[in-house]
């Protein structure tokens, strides 16, 4: 399970064993959301978060960085997604500690 960010206690990653469309979990103590993002022509058109079955989900405050990070970062998201689902490659994980305006 390849992971991306840290981001003030919430970890973004990919499941090993992903499925299409490009997504991101971001988990936090046990709990989980997902980021889903839609892609046209190349841009992120829209992201879609939803609870993870199974999984209590993160707090507010915990949701509002997952949603600025992933807001922040989508683009580098789809790129890290293709390079590991596609292209087979690794990905280093990025601590990020400051916050994202």
């Amino acid at each position: 399970m390849p992971k991306l960010y840290e981001y003030f206690g919430i970890i973004v990653l990919f499941y090993s064993n992903e499925h299409e469309p490009i997504h991101v979990h971001g988990k936090c103590q046990g709990r989980e959301n997902k980021a889903e993002l839609s892609v046209e022509n190349g841009k992120v058109v829209e992201i879609n978060y939803s609870s993870v079955k199974g999984r209590k989900p993160l707090s507010k405050s915990e949701m509002r960085n997952f949603q600025s990070l992933t807001q922040h970062y989508a683009d580098e998201i789809v790129e890290k997604w293709i390079d590991y689902f596609i292209l087979h490659k690794t990905t280093e994980p990025q601590k990020i500690t400051q916050r994202i305006k």
